[in-house]
């Protein structure tokens, strides 16, 4: 995984500071998939044994049984206190409401300005909210990465940093997510849809623009694609929401379904259990980026905010359907077959095969629904962690429909 050496051609800070599905059992909901499917963890499905979970529920009740004063004398590895990369001086600003922090987490003993400031990037005013882009390179047609649910657009440096070599790349946090402000979640696909184009016009980020669509990303899209076609010369989707899902799954229990927000404790547990597969996925981040997405990954704010921007996935695929065809541009889909370890524990393996089957035949499906149209199949790569799996390939397939629609 690289390792950046620069952060792109951001101007001085307005707002720089300093220096990485489920929808109905498998479709993915971003790199912080771990945490989506932590969740469950604490539900007896009615197609598991309630043995296949006894090991997570004890890893639960340790967690629970860890004093706030424990937590404080003796944090987890790798979460030492962290500063962010700007002056020293500045005075830590006030909490943001959504952290939640919480000293059974493990994590109040870190400085609240880490993760309320951005590590990279600048806000820009839309509707009224601070909406955080980072863009680096130059040149057209830019390339522009819309995450996951639970994931935040810095999660997707390692293979940002790559494309700003040959175009310009734009990373971004949707309302109500990352360090942008908050909104009430879920939205339409259209009010993120359109919020994304009006960011990119006030950052100055000419189209059209090739999307780079992981996961519930997708979604977006897709809708993107719908309201302003001629502002899209192409789509990589990275084993990506779409709204045939249910078509191509034969097994009932893969069908998309309404996902109801876990409570406080749940998410708290979720937190807990989060941290290591966030610090796994972030390894080759430079230390105040990788510092301050771990602050703000492993918060309860944070965890909510991805589950209710998934909580809906059905009502998605039908707005999406409502509003007639997707236009065709030439798109590149990629399949991830391999499986996130949360996932194995709760599914048996002829389910799982049935999600691999079923998404195969989408990815096969969606490139043939337009002339320019590409499926790739990245056997080893997770669904939560693709761009880390797989960088490489990730990289070329970005490349390749860039240099196809340029």
């Amino acid at each position: 995984m690289p390792h950046p050496a620069h952060h792109g051609d951001d101007p001085p800070p307005q707002a720089v500071v300093g220096g990485p599905h489920r929808g109905g059992r498998g479709l993915g909901d971003g790199h912080a998939e771990q945490g989506a499917l932590l969740q469950d963890l604490v539900h007896v499905h009615d197609d598991q044994p309630a043995g296949r979970l006894q090991q997570v529920r004890q890893q639960v009740r340790l967690a629970r049984a860890r004093s706030p004063r424990e937590q404080a004398q003796r944090p987890p590895p790798g979460h030492e206190p962290i500063f962010h990369a700007g002056d020293p001086s500045e005075p830590a600003t006030s909490p943001d409401p959504r952290l939640d922090l919480d000293p059974a987490s493990g994590l109040h003993h870190r400085l609240v300005s880490t993760s309320q400031q951005p590590p990279l990037g600048r806000f820009h005013q839309v509707d009224g909210r601070r909406l955080l882009l980072h863009r680096s390179g130059a040149g057209g047609p830019a390339v522009v990465f819309l995450p996951g649910a639970s994931a935040f657009g810095l999660d997707y440096l390692n293979i940002h940093e790559r494309v700003s070599a040959f175009t310009t790349s734009v990373l971004y946090d949707r309302a109500g997510t990352g360090w942008s402000d908050p909104a009430e979640l879920p939205r339409t696909a259209a009010e993120v849809a359109t919020e994304l184009r009006d960011l990119l016009r006030a950052a100055d980020v000419p189209g059209p623009y090739v999307l780079v669509a992981h996961s519930l990303g997708g979604a977006y899209a897709r809708r993107f694609l719908q309201l302003f076609p001629g502002e899209v010369a192409g789509v990589v989707y990275l084993d990506a929401f779409n709204e045939d899902w249910d078509v191509h799954m034969a097994d009932e229990r893969l069908r998309l379904k309404p996902q109801p927000v876990p409570g406080g404790l749940t998410l708290r547990l979720v937190t807990l259990l989060a941290g290591g597969q966030y610090r796994k996925m972030l390894a080759g981040w430079p230390r105040e980026v990788r510092d301050a997405l771990l602050a703000r990954h492993l918060t309860v704010g944070s965890q909510r905010a991805g589950a209710q921007e998934r909580g809906d996935l059905p009502e998605l695929a039908t707005e999406i359907k409502a509003a007639g065809p997707v236009p065709g541009r030439p798109l590149l889909a990629f399949t991830a077959l391999g499986v996130d370890p949360a996932m194995r524990l709760m599914m048996p393996r002829k389910t799982l095969a049935a999600m691999g089957d079923g998404k195969l035949r989408l990815g096969e499906a969606l490139a043939a629904s337009v002339p320019e149209g590409e499926h790739r199949v990245l056997e080893k790569a997770r669904h939560s962690t693709i761009c880390t799996d797989e960088p490489d390939a990730v990289l070329r397939g970005v490349r390749d429909l860039w240099q196809r629609v340029r």
